[in-house]
């Protein structure tokens, strides 16, 4: 008999139904209010860290599940609560990604707990890589790091932008350039404690969607941090930094894609989310309501559309599944299955959500109704942890074996 089975373990099911639970109740009912004030939605992350989903525990098993498919299924039941609100709960596990990608045991063991905090009093974590002139093309980094060896501290210097959480978490992780001249492999990360004096928040974005999630410039004015801030300690740096000199790669690579490179399937499993509430509500709405004597789904327009939709739903989540699997314990990414997913649902994502207002008609364009925000939710995930653009060109690449410019 054959091993290959799609269907989730009795763990996964349960865990499903339980963040599924949390979404439906705590987090529909609050997010248009949320998505008007565009604010940081403490209630409700407060809430996530009373029940338990908001806390370094929850996220370490989450993550430790060896199928990998623990990590899709409770993001996608979030973003299908709402894609905002989600960012707001789960946004901190990008700085601790980025800890875990290229932290020692003993900084993880430190720092980890301190990016969640407690139920009692919560912390967030961010994870800064973009700036101003360097987005997708982060070779261009200009945030600056230099060793103080007389005081043993590190020194940064520059501007970080559309940072979540940026500005407002306890804990800043800093991707920042350590020998220009390398370009990319000269890059180091390092943790800003809470309270660090010259970090402060720049300029706070008002977003098109996922609007309960903050999002801001983070400015690094002469900000010093002991040397043993450094993510991976210093004699591991001088390692990779002479390798690289000598024409090597490196062990690490470079830290900002070491992090992206974890997250890019759980960012599409929120993606599959939001289309799957657009998709389930226009089902609905189709089945109800009526034009010319009969419900709108009997019309051949209508009900073709919908069944597109659940094709594009299923097949985003199977590749987002596959990436997973891959990642946790399969054979690894051979033709960059984490971006594909990526690709896939963030397209799948804005072209389900539009379909959903085709069928809402002049509803689906108001705010009574929910697909509008589903629709403004969708687009930034074909920009965010690498535009569709850059996938495609890291799927090329991967396929061909060529460096495609």
């Amino acid at each position: 008999m054959a091993d290959f089975s799609n269907a989730l373990n009795e763990d996964q099911v349960q865990l499903q139904s339980w963040v599924h639970d949390f979404a439906e109740h705590v987090m529909r009912p609050a997010a248009h209010e949320w998505d008007e004030r565009e604010e940081t939605p403490w209630p409700i992350i407060e809430e996530a860290a009373k029940v338990g989903l908001y806390s370094l525990d929850f996220v370490a098993n989450m993550f430790a599940d060896p199928t990998g498919i623990s990590v899709p299924l409770v993001l996608e039941e979030v973003a299908w609560g709402d894609a905002g609100l989600g960012l707001a709960i789960f946004g901190t596990t990008l700085g601790v990604a980025g800890i875990f990608a290229s932290g020692t045991p003993e900084q993880i063991g430190e720092w980890l707990p301190q990016c969640f905090g407690a139920p009692d009093k919560i912390a967030l974590a961010a994870f800064c890589v973009t700036e101003p002139d360097a987005g997708s093309d982060v070779g261009s980094m200009r945030t600056r790091a230099v060793y103080d060896e007389a005081s043993d501290e590190w020194v940064l210097n520059g501007t970080k932008t559309w940072i979540t959480n940026g500005g407002i978490a306890d804990v800043h992780v800093v991707v920042a350039s350590v020998d220009p001249e390398l370009n990319s492999r000269g890059h180091a990360s390092f943790i800003v404690p809470p309270g660090t004096k010259g970090l402060s928040q720049g300029q706070k974005f008002k977003k098109m969607g996922i609007r309960a999630s903050h999002t801001a410039e983070v400015v690094l004015n002469d900000v010093r941090i002991p040397g043993r801030l450094l993510l991976g300690g210093k004699d591991k740096l001088d390692e990779r930094l002479a390798r690289s000199r000598q024409g090597g790669t490196g062990q690490r690579g470079q830290a900002a894609l070491a992090t992206f490179e974890r997250t890019r399937p759980g960012v599409a499993a929120q993606a599959v989310g939001i289309a799957r509430a657009a998709y389930e509500y226009a089902l609905d709405y189709a089945k109800e309501r009526r034009q010319f004597g009969r419900a709108i789904i009997e019309n051949q327009a209508i009900a073709f559309k919908l069944a597109d939709m659940r094709m594009l739903v299923d097949a985003a989540r199977l590749l987002v599944w596959n990436a997973s699997w891959r990642g946790a314990s399969g054979p690894g990414f051979v033709a960059a299955e984490g971006s594909q997913s990526k690709l896939f649902a963030g397209e799948t994502a804005v072209k389900v959500t539009d379909d959903a207002i085709q069928i809402l008609g002049g509803a689906g364009y108001v705010r009574d109704h929910p697909v509008e925000r589903w629709h403004r939710d969708a687009k930034i995930f074909t920009i965010f942890e690498g535009t569709s653009e850059i996938q495609r060109l890291v799927i090329a690449r991967a396929v061909s074996g060529v460096h495609i410019q």
